[in-house]
């Protein structure tokens, strides 16, 4: 039941329908009455499709698009000017044209020859009609054509009654939907009321009138506009006239309202669970929650069960998600020293997020995941993007809020689900945490504010304590139409507590040799003043480039960072490591994530910005180049100057050093026109004379829905790679997909994918094939000891979609959306 205080437009979003509703789900229809209470935009006849922008990451599905279908499908008598409102009816008189008129007694009129009524939303057409005006029988005859609000038919004969919207309809009888593209034939039609109609031997299809790929042959099929949704008894599904389903009772949508009933199959093959066959089938429980279940099948490891349920209240939002597979069939015969095996186990994966407004400016969020073992993610996903998961994060925090404030309290934990490494790679459980910030603003530039945080880490066989974060400051913030001026001083103080026993352990766990312990106390502190200005000027000149005029914005900038060194190595390293530099760190008070570091700066970093704006005001190329000085050795470190580990950023350490300069930083953005997009970014060394990073992505249009991308990615010593991903349009109706990642360093491919896909004007195909390594670790020289290169897995998914069934979007879609940039 949809509570009362719940407006329609807090529904939840639709699920979309196969249609096929076996008998065993009869109680589906305690929901019908629920999904008329919230209606969602009505699928066209013609349809539309908004074309996605480019540099957009994942593109939403596209609607129904019956675009491709024959132009006469809505059949040669619909007439767009009649009323759509059947409410009018009762009220409405009924008027009548015709060439000849006879009436006997001035109540039965006898009409002949382009006989033409009109009522409201209804419409008839007929060579020969009776008409009774006292009780609004009629009986039409000869070419009858009658269209309504929902519907178009034509029969070779319709009786009925006006005032009780009833009819009956013989003959060659044809009919179409016009909150769809639903359509069939008859042997016989009835209009049951101004909502529900049923047809008699009939058949069912949103392909084009007289070419249906497929279709559905029932003896019986009742419509229902109140409900959205039709019901076939006795019924056959078919393609290209061969039978591929029969139940004794179905039910379909006839509009995109959510509804109870199957969606659609799928089908896919992994090298670790086998051949995979799955139907989900929705619950349309209420406007504001609902529910999924899915029945899978591995054919190497066995029958499982996964499930969603969606709610939303007026206060409380969320969804919770799980996979069980109760007895595990697959006996590994490749275990390596680090994979466990599985077979007679249970396994399973389960999320739940959750949002609950308690009061005004406060609110309880929740966001779990578990999986019953570390090799869940390897087993039983099918992409490169779930493989290479290493850990699952879970958090609940209690936030608040105003409007010169915010706070939380909560707790964070990881599950390591990385199959070649051991659990101490968790990170540290931050239970307890709470943090407090403020930003006041006083006088007419200036600001008083406070970041805080206070946490307790706990983690096996390491050092464990909690520790104090607090960083008042005061800053302003001067500014005109084309300089600004913003000065900060502000002063960090954190300190620890840390847990009895902590003289026995080093950075990296317990250690048996006294004297080996870089913690000296168990109350260390660290306390700093941070100074920083930041500064800028933007001009402006207008130009012209490639025949095109433009504004050119000019923005050089300086920012000033000044942090005296404090010796920190008798400080714990709970949750702090080294960020790689990247383009926004020329402006940034830490290199280091995390409260257990502070850097010591006398920096200044020069940068200049240049903009080219078109007369609608879109940047079309934007470039920027900057470097950091040092003034002053960079000389707080994190532990791998403890271990004689050489200086560097690639191990996720820092080491003290002597650079006079940070890498040049070089960005390029360049959007010229709508049809391609292209982005740059370099950093070089001056002190190694190396490249540290680079990347280049390139973004082309071809044609309405076809895109192409180039990316290359250049981190020293991490990675480098190239990535090549297209969607071909052959035609309008045919596309090939493909994608492919390489490693050079790896000097193999990481992931490959190829596929094609049909669309026509009531069917959609897709067949995609992919490759994929498994445990992916990103350089074969970072392997664990012991461990040989990953291997490779494939997958095959195949998904068949009749369209106006319901366009849910199933696994093929959601893996190509998330691999293929700009996917649509």
């Amino acid at each position: 039941m949809k509570p009362k205080s719940l407006s329609p437009s807090r529904s939840l979003p639709p699920r979309r329908l196969l249609a096929i509703a076996a008998a065993t789900a009869l109680f589906s229809s305690q929901g019908a009455h629920a999904s008329q209470q919230t209606k969602h935009p009505k699928a066209t006849l013609t349809g539309t499709e908004v074309v996605c922008p480019l540099g957009t990451f994942i593109c939403p599905p596209r609607p129904d698009n019956f675009a491709l279908c024959r132009p006469n499908g809505m059949l040669e008598f619909y007439d767009p000017f009649l009323s759509k409102d059947s409410a009018l009816r009762a009220t409405a008189n009924t008027n009548v044209w015709a060439d000849h008129v006879e009436s006997p007694d001035q109540v039965i009129y006898h009409l002949s020859g382009h006989v033409k009524t009109i009522r409201a939303d209804q419409e008839l057409h007929a060579d020969f009609a009776d008409y009774n005006s006292d009780t609004t029988d009629y009986d039409a005859r000869g070419k009858v054509h009658y269209q309504e609000a929902s519907q178009l038919v034509s029969a070779d004969h319709i009786t009925g009654n006006t005032d009780n919207s009833t009819g009956v309809a013989t003959g060659n009888v044809r009919y179409q939907m016009l909150d769809s593209h639903g359509n069939g034939t008859a042997v016989r039609g009835e209009m049951l009321d101004a909502d529900r109609n049923r047809y008699t031997k009939t058949t069912y299809s949103t392909c084009d009138i007289g070419r249906h790929i497929w279709e559905i042959r029932a003896k019986q099929i009742d419509t229902d506009q109140t409900t959205g949704r039709g019901i076939a008894r006795d019924a056959t599904m078919t393609m290209y006239g061969v039978p591929f389903f029969y139940f004794p009772w179905m039910t379909f949508p006839l509009n995109n309202d959510r509804q109870s009933g199957f969606l659609f199959p799928y089908f896919e093959h992994t090298g670790n669970a086998g051949y995979q066959f799955r139907i989900p089938y929705y619950f349309n429980l209420a406007p504001n929650y609902d529910a999924t279940l899915t029945p899978r099948y591995y054919s190497l490891r066995g029958a499982m069960l996964s499930g969603e349920v969606r709610y939303m209240f007026p206060r409380t939002t969320g969804e919770f998600q799980i996979e069980f597979l109760p007895h595990d069939n697959y006996n590994d015969q490749k275990l390596t020293s680090t994979s466990i095996d599985t077979q007679g186990q249970q396994r399973y994966l389960y999320r739940f997020v959750n949002s609950t407004s308690l009061w005004p400016g406060w609110s309880l969020n929740t966001n779990i995941m578990r999986a019953s073992d570390q090799n869940y993610l390897r087993d039983f996903g099918n992409d490169l993007f779930t493989i290479s998961t290493a850990l699952l994060y879970s958090s609940v925090y209690l936030n608040g809020g105003g409007n010169w404030w915010n706070a939380s309290i909560g707790g964070d934990m990881w599950q390591n689900v990385d199959p070649s490494e051991a659990n101490s790679v968790e990170p540290y459980k931050r239970l307890p945490r709470a943090t407090f910030n403020m930003d006041i603003p006083f006088a007419r530039w200036y600001d008083f504010g406070l970041n805080s945080e206070a946490v307790k880490f706990s983690k096996f066989n390491q050092v464990e304590g909690a520790r104090l974060d607090m960083t008042p400051y005061v800053d302003a913030d001067f500014q005109g139409s084309a300089w600004f001026f913003r000065p900060k001083l502000a002063y960090r103080y954190t300190s620890y507590s840390l847990d009895s026993g902590y003289q026995r352990y080093n950075y990296y766990g317990q250690v048996g040799t006294a004297g080996t312990s870089p913690f000296t106390e168990s109350n260390p502190s660290r306390s700093l003043p941070i100074v920083s200005l930041d500064q800028g000027l933007i001009f402006e000149r207008s130009t012209s480039m490639f025949g095109s005029n433009y504004t050119q914005t000019l923005e050089p900038r300086l920012y000033y960072l000044y942090v005296p060194y404090r010796n920190q190595n008798n400080l714990p390293l709970f949750d702090t490591g080294l960020m790689a530099f990247d383009d926004w760190m020329l402006f940034a008070p830490n290199q280091f994530s995390g409260a257990d570091r502070q850097m010591n700066a006398n920096n200044l970093t020069a940068a200049v910005t240049t903009r080219f704006l078109d007369d609608g005001g879109v940047e079309r190329v934007s470039a920027t180049f900057g470097q950091i000085h040092y003034f002053t050795p960079q000389r707080v470190q994190t532990p791998c100057t403890l271990t004689n580990t050489t200086t560097s950023n690639v191990n996720g350490c820092a080491a003290a050093t002597n650079w006079s300069g940070s890498d040049y930083v070089a960005e390029l953005n360049t959007q010229l026109n709508d049809q391609w997009t292209a982005s740059t970014e370099y950093l070089w060394n001056p002190n190694t004379r190396l490249t540290d990073l680079g990347t280049f992505t390139l973004q082309r249009r071809l044609g309405f829905d076809g895109i192409l991308n180039f990316s290359y990615r250049f981190r020293r010593g991490l990675v480098e790679q190239y990535d090549v991903s297209a969607v071909y349009p052959l035609s309008e109706r045919w596309r090939l997909i493909g994608e492919w990642t390489y490693s050079e360093l790896d000097k193999r491919t990481v992931e490959a994918l190829a596929g094609v896909q049909y669309e026509g004007c009531c069917v959609k195909v897709s067949v995609v094939a992919r490759r994929y390594v498994t445990g992916y670790y990103g350089v074969v020289t970072a392997l664990p000891p012991g461990q040989t290169a990953p291997g490779s897995d494939t997958a095959v998914m195949f998904q068949l979609e009749f369209k106006g069934m319901g366009t849910f979007s199933g696994q093929t879609e959601s893996v190509l959306r998330r691999d293929i940039l700009g996917y649509q």
